[in-house]
């Protein structure tokens, strides 16, 4: 697998849109994660700003971040946010690749489902709250295989349902729909 690790320029950065964001409530029972988060697209520089102006109010300031590269084309190194800077790093094998860790030097780690750029508002908004279900054992990946196997069901369904209202199976060659025996 090849990373590609890009340099941290200090230029002033464009606002960027507000974070799609699902947090866990308080709760006595912990679960694996501790929400959701649904970035715009796959550019790290961009979207971490967005992200960090919500949560830092929130757990603290978040100084560091880590990811799995396999969803991220260029993971910076750094990234400027509001009042701070923010330290990037990856794990391949030791992190799941549908998972965002933020760290705060005063508040402690979170685990974040990250929701796929190009994800539908529908499977979105079902990824993310479930990720934010208060005790939930489920891991990044397992929501993941779950939405694929929940979407891969409806396509199915709805594939069944088109050819039944078409009128089952095809005619024959002679034009004449032939009944099976039963």
């Amino acid at each position: 697998m090849t990373v590609t690790i890009g340099r941290t320029t200090t230029h002033e950065r464009a606002p960027s849109p507000p974070a799609r964001l699902s947090l866990t409530p308080v709760s006595p029972v912990p679960g694996l994660l501790d929400g959701a988060w649904w970035p715009r697209s796959r550019d790290l520089l961009h979207e971490l700003p967005a992200l960090t102006d919500v949560l830092d109010a929130r757990w603290g300031r978040i100084t560091r971040v880590s990811v799995n590269p396999a969803h991220w084309p260029v993971i910076p190194r750094k990234v400027p946010v509001t009042g701070h800077t923010v330290h990037v790093g990856w794990f391949t094998d030791e992190q799941d690749p549908h998972k965002l860790i933020l760290l705060s030097y005063t508040a402690g780690r979170w685990d974040l489902l990250v929701v796929p750029p190009e994800t539908s508002a529908a499977a979105a908004a079902r990824l993310m709250a479930a990720a934010a279900t208060p005790g939930s054992l489920l891991t990044a990946s397992g929501l993941m295989a779950n939405e694929t196997a929940t979407r891969d069901a409806r396509e199915a369904l709805t594939r069944e349902e088109e050819w039944e209202t078409d009128g089952g199976p095809a005619p024959t060659a002679a034009g004449i729909r032939t009944r099976p025996d039963s």
